[in-house]
């Protein structure tokens, strides 16, 4: 694709990385067939190879973005299915993200959105304030119907209500930091993102993956000063936020590497693992000591399915007779390019995995995007739901929270792969078996 850019454009970093993306695609069309927003609405504008044209004439034209590319960028899920497909190598995630940021910077949004967006960004990266969030939401629950209106503010509320669970868990005791130490002759160490929704939605998650990895023969350091990893921000457009939670993160990890070391950053939420593993991007044009301790952690950074399959998990209970619906996060299979792995530690674990039709499509989640474009990912939500249970499976098992809270509220259960794997390990019976066995 030809660009346009002035010399002085240039010599901004961001605009030369989104020019080196947009000369790269050759605006073949093939990214169409895999997007979903393309898939439900047909739009052209909606869809990676019009969006970039958004995104070109925008950057190019040095002016504030307009109402039209804020609509169609603000309806891309960032899922990277298009990325899985383009032939050219497009980087379209780094493109998009530069995207959001400029529209930030230069467009005003109504007060309302602009109050939503700044709520969630100082309500979701932090565990204590987003449990209060909840707690709340959960008693307003049930009368989500009784919001009235159907402006987009209305309906976002209603999703709000509708996606807060029924009890909100208590407190984990790993949430505090500490070292849980390995079980027998230690064979590695490794730090854990304990992250900020997930301990709060689901702190099973992370007590399931310490447990099997202790009994693996690694110990876990959960650092102090650790939290989000700063996707949350960094996909709304909210750049300076972002890069302080990473920064924070890299201080934390950075000295358990130089002090005892560490084998890897292991991330059991998806979606953060994309984003861990582009710190050095992230920092590329940040001072030498900052950028090399970004490669550093960028390097470490593991999906849980790696590290387990790295040090040899095995099962150590019989096969439970139950088949799995695996569902494959984009963040996972088309972020990290990581889809061999955890169906093979499931089937390794003894259950039957079956794989839904269209499981490049995503679910509808896509961070605070289940929140802000519920119509939506309400569509797409059915959709992935219907094709799992068409598997005939008993169960959901997915390596995002995201997901799992997204699809979790349909026929079948939704649990974590690693809780899965952490049970027929010797771990406790995950919550929901007892609905999948009635389901089997």
């Amino acid at each position: 694709m030809q660009t346009l850019f002035t010399p002085a454009q240039l010599a901004d970093p961001e605009i030369a990385e989104s020019n080196r993306i947009l000369r790269s695609c050759v605006h073949c069309g093939m990214c169409t067939a895999t997007c979903p927003t393309f898939l439900l609405r047909g739009d052209e504008l909606d869809s990676p190879r019009g969006r970039i044209y958004l995104i070109k004439d925008m950057l190019e034209s040095g002016r504030p973005a307009s109402e039209l590319e804020v609509r169609h960028i603000d309806r891309c899920l960032s899922c990277l299915s298009c990325m899985t497909t383009c032939p050219s190598g497009v980087h379209y995630m780094h493109l998009v993200d530069h995207a959001r940021a400029y529209i930030e910077k230069t467009y005003q949004r109504p007060a309302a959105e602009r109050f939503l967006r700044r709520l969630l960004s100082a309500v979701l990266p932090y565990p204590g304030r987003f449990r209060l969030a909840l707690i709340g939401a959960s008693l307003a629950r049930p009368f989500a119907r009784l919001v009235p209106g159907s402006s987009p503010m209305a309906e976002r509320l209603r999703a709000m209500l509708r996606l807060a669970p029924a009890q909100v868990p208590s407190p984990s005791a790993i949430e505090r930091p500490g070292v849980f130490p390995a079980q027998g002759e230690r064979r590695g160490r490794v730090g854990l993102l304990t992250g900020c929704a997930q301990q709060v939605l689901a702190p099973s998650i992370n007590e399931a993956t310490i447990r099997l990895l202790n009994r693996m023969g690694i110990e876990v350091v959960v650092t102090k000063d650790q939290g989000c990893c700063g996707a949350l921000d960094h996909h709304m457009g909210h750049h300076d936020p972002a890069m302080r939670l990473a920064r924070a993160n890299i201080n934390a990890w950075s000295a358990e590497i130089e002090g005892e070391g560490l084998d890897a950053i292991v991330v059991n939420a998806s979606g953060c693992g994309t984003t861990l593993k582009d710190y050095g991007f992230m920092f590329r044009e940040e001072e030498a000591a900052w950028r090399d301790r970004a490669e550093k952690v960028a390097g470490l950074a593991a999906d849980i399915s790696e590290v387990l399959t790295r040090f040899g998990y095995a099962p150590s209970r019989k096969p439970p007779g139950l088949s799995v619906a695996y569902h494959s996060a984009c963040s996972l299979q088309h972020g990290q390019k990581i889809t061999a792995e955890p169906k093979a530690l499931l089937v390794k674990a003894g259950f039957t995995v079956k794989e839904p039709a269209e499981g490049h499509i995503c679910c509808g989640s896509a961070g605070t995007y289940n929140l802000m474009q519920p119509e939506i990912a309400g569509q797409l939500k059915a959709r992935k739901q219907g094709n799992l249970e068409r598997t005939g499976a008993a169960v959901i098992a997915a390596g995002n929270i995201g997901c799992l809270t997204q699809l979790g509220d349909g026929a079948m259960p939704a649990i974590h792969t690693v809780e899965l794997l952490d049970w027929m390990a010797g771990g406790p019976e995950p919550a929901g078996i007892a609905k999948a066995r009635d389901l089997a």
